[in-house]
Formats: structure tokens, sequence, C-alpha cells
């Protein structure tokens, strides 16, 4: 039985290189990194996960586990007619209900949207566009 495809939320990547107890918690779970398919992850999350990774001053370590992982999962660009018009659909679509969204998130959910891709995230930001514009896995924080 095939999976179902997956794109990552940054924060899911976040939690990789913090190896932090969500991360355990994700890669016993999910099986990210040897999944089939192989995760997709959208352009605009590369640039996101380097962005926080000199805000956060991230050491040699957690630097090279970003880059594996960046090199890992399949990047989806940013670039298409499609994608762009979907992302216009999404931004009005939160607009006209009051949400403003960050223009990273919306890029990540016009890329989930254009790929059919089942969203996974640790955050409640795409809640609103559930089974509307994408499929969202909402993964909770593991009891302490």
């Amino acid at each position: 039985m095939a999976s179902l495809l997956l794109i990552l939320d940054t924060n899911i990547l976040v939690h990789n290189v913090r190896q932090d107890a969500m991360w355990e918690k994700l890669r016993d779970e999910y099986q990210l990194l040897v999944v089939e398919p192989t995760p997709l992850i959208s352009v605009v999350t590369a640039g996101e996960l380097r962005s926080l990774a000199r805000q956060w001053n991230w050491g040699r370590d957690k630097r090279d586990r970003m880059e594996f992982l960046l090199g890992y999962f399949q990047t989806v660009p940013v670039d298409t007619p499609e994608q762009i018009a979907i992302y216009a659909e999404i931004d009005n679509f939160c607009l006209e209900r009051g949400r403003v969204m960050g223009k990273n998130d919306l890029w990540i959910a016009a890329t989930a949207a254009l790929t059919d891709a089942r969203l996974l995230t640790s955050d409640a930001d795409f809640e609103s566009l559930d089974g509307v514009f994408l499929n969202l896995e909402w993964v909770h924080a593991p009891e302490s």
C-alpha cells in the first residue's frame, strides 16, 4: 500500500534540526526519512529555514543537519502560473475571513494545494484552509 504524499511545513524541519521531543514523535509516527514517496518541501521553506539558522545562530551541527534535510526532501519551486493563481485565491479567502496569513505560509499552502500533498505541521496556521484548499495533518506536541 502506497503512503500519502506529504509536504512539510518549516516547523517540522526546525524540530528535526533541534532533535527535540517533537522530532522524536515525528520520527516514530511518520518515518519522514524513510517513507516513500519522499516528502516535499517548498523552496520557500528552504529560504525560511536558512534565515532561521542565521537568526538563531545555529552552530555547525545544526546547520549540517539543516543542509542534509534541504538536500534530502524534494523541493518544489513557486513559479508556475497555477501556483500563483492558487496563492492569490488562498490569500483572498483568508482576507475575506479577517485572517492575515504570513506570506511564507501562503506559498506553502499553495504548494500543498497544487501538489495535492497532505500538509504536515505542528502549528495551527493552516487550520482555516483544511478541507478547502488542502488536507492538513496537524501533529500535536508530545505529552510530557
